[in-house]
């Protein structure tokens, strides 16, 4: 069987035993196959019923990844929508701000070229403030000095006063003396005697005063602070011209008693000896020369004190009502 080869036999008993031995085997055969076909089975439907186990696990993963899948795409679908509009937005926010730039660059312009304009007008109002310093030192120097001169010659202004009422004095005793002398005059008309009796005056008294009339000075000083000093010191020259024209060219000879008077009423007044009348008025010539001098100098310094005023004024103020106009 099977291609076998059949041998011969010599008897019916051994072709028998043959057959029977082939019997067995092939039982024995059957058995083990059967026993496998059983194992096989067995085992397939193991494996079956994994791999249905396999497979519905896989199916349920698979329809889970299919919802992840499609939760996925539609938040894909969201968000290439959001990533549209993100970069229609930014775009917008990109050309904004290219715009803005250019502006922001434009104004840095203007703001530079305006701190550059005002770099060189400070320089020019820094420049202009340091000379008008300079010159406001120097008008203030010549301004201490001229206070100096001014409070050294009112001292003589007092003086003056005090000589006012000296010459007052002495006009009263020259027109009591002329008064005296017309009298005399009139009494002993002898020229001779008269002259007699003045030297003989002349030599019996040992203190004499002697009193010139000063020249005539046209002083006019000016109307300064102190409108009484300058009105006196008029009425001192129209007292001087009056003095002069009054009391002769000559000598007059006053008594001892008389300059003994004179001696006490300047004691008196300001404790000593009296200048000479022509060096008075001389004092009060310089006395208006400086007070001129002074109101100049106190106008100036006004003026250079409004100029800086103006030039510390921070810019783009407007100037004062007062000074528009310069």
């Amino acid at each position: 069987m099977n291609g076998e080869a059949v041998p011969s036999f010599s008897s019916p008993e051994q072709e028998a035993e043959y057959w029977r031995k082939k019997a067995t085997e092939y039982k024995q055969s059957l058995e083990e196959t059967r026993e496998e076909l059983e194992e096989f089975q067995s085992g397939s439907r193991e494996l079956e019923a994994e791999l249905e186990a396999q497979l519905e696990q896989t199916e349920r993963r698979c329809s889970e990844y299919q919802a992840q899948l499609n939760r996925v795409a539609v938040e894909n679908d969201s968000l290439k929508e959001r990533l549209e509009r993100l970069q229609n937005e930014f775009n917008g926010q990109v050309n904004t701000l290219q715009s803005e730039l250019v502006d922001l660059k434009s104004i840095q312009e203007d703001l530079t070229r305006y701190i550059r304009e005002l770099e060189q007008s400070n320089d020019d109002l820094e420049r202009a403030k340091r000379a008008t310093v300079t010159s406001l030192e120097d008008f203030e120097a010549r301004l201490n000095l001229a206070i100096e001169r001014n409070a050294f010659l009112e001292s003589e202004l007092d003086e003056k006063e005090d000589l006012k009422v000296t010459v007052q004095r002495l006009k009263d005793e020259a027109r009591d003396l002329r008064q005296e002398l017309s009298i005399k005059d009139c009494s002993e008309p002898d020229n001779d005697k008269a002259l007699m009796n003045h030297h003989n005056h002349q030599s019996t008294s040992p203190q004499k005063l002697h009193i010139k009339t000063p020249p005539k000075l046209d002083v006019a000083l000016p109307a300064s602070p102190a409108g009484g000093a300058g009105m006196d010191s008029n009425k001192l020259v129209s007292n001087g011209t009056q003095l002069t024209d009054t009391v002769p060219a000559t000598p007059v000879v006053i008594s001892s008693t008389l300059h003994n008077n004179n001696n006490n009423s300047n004691n008196m007044s300001n404790g000593s000896v009296p200048m000479t009348p022509s060096a008075r008025i001389s004092a009060l010539n310089i006395v208006g020369d400086l007070l001129r001098k002074v109101g100049a100098l106190e106008s100036r310094l006004a003026s250079c004190r409004t100029l800086v005023k103006d030039n510390q004024r921070p810019l783009g103020l407007p100037a004062p009502g007062n000074h528009s106009t310069r």
